[in-house]
């Protein structure tokens, strides 16, 4: 028997009022993800990828929307017609989570990060068990001696652990469905690859469905189930990965796939 899919997305519209015009960022998209899926977004910068994971979760910026429509459907639940209140369960009870590109941008500078993981836990946990999940979500991101890394605060921290302290956050809702923004902007290779192996590995481990959205065709090669490819705000190409790489159907996915920079290692799919 076929699986439903955890998010489908049909026609979807963000237009975007600037000044006297209207900007069509998103298009007429169609976009789904099964449950326990790996999907890539890829796309060159203003392609409308990240738009997209933000109407999807309702987390678009301040900006005038000249247009928000289509249907968005999250287990059966309407995302668009959902109230806040509704909307703000479902992030905190297993719904869907995003991790943003600019950890310095999300996180409170003035906060210590254990804190700011424990707001994103559920409200019905006592302190103490706050605190001890706080600890096993740092320890699964990989990062050591959770006890220090949780008093200490943003600026103290490298930008890898920064990003961790991100996909910590992300996590503390348990997911069903994690968005990853550009989740490797601005770090260098190496913790690049540590970081996209982070979160391959919880991927598997807790059978979470997971959007990977990046410029990057490279960075999905080996980590994603289905890959789209978007430009100007539409769906230009889907397709499983490895007929993508094999037998890409766009002029515009073969110069994206030119132009990736890397493939991970495949112990990747270990």
């Amino acid at each position: 028997m076929s699986l439903s899919p955890l998010l489908d997305v049909r026609d979807l519209k963000v237009h975007l009022r600037l000044g006297p015009n209207v900007v069509k960022a998103i298009d007429g998209v169609d976009f789904r993800i099964m449950p326990g899926e790996c999907v890539g977004i890829v796309g060159e910068s203003g392609s409308g990828k990240s738009t997209m994971a933000r109407a999807i979760t309702r987390l678009m910026p301040n900006v005038n929307i000249a247009e928000l429509s289509g249907e968005l459907s999250f287990e059966g639940q309407d995302i668009l017609a959902m109230p806040d209140g509704a909307l703000r369960a479902l992030r905190r009870g297993r719904g869907f989570s995003m991790i943003f590109q600019d950890p310095l941008g999300y996180l409170n500078p003035t906060q210590r990060v254990g804190r700011q993981i424990e707001e994103a836990l559920s409200c019905d946990s006592s302190r103490g068990s706050n605190r001890n999940r706080v600890h096993t979500l740092l320890d699964e991101v990989g990062l050591p001696d959770p006890a220090n890394v949780a008093r200490r605060y943003p600026h103290e921290l490298s930008g890898g652990m920064r990003q961790r302290v991100m996909i910590a956050i992300a996590l503390a809702s348990d997911p069903q469905l994690l968005f990853a923004d550009e989740p490797t902007t601005a770090l260098d290779a190496t913790v690049q690859l540590q970081v996209l192996q982070t979160l391959y590995r919880l991927h598997k481990e807790r059978n979470m469905a997971m959007a990977i959205i990046t410029h990057d065709l490279g960075v999905v090669a080996e980590l994603c189930d289905r890959v789209y490819v978007m430009r100007a705000g539409k769906v230009i190409e889907s397709a499983e990965t490895v007929r993508l790489f094999e037998h890409p159907q766009q002029d515009y996915s073969r110069r994206l796939i030119e132009l990736s920079t890397r493939r991970l290692p495949r112990e990747l799919q270990a």
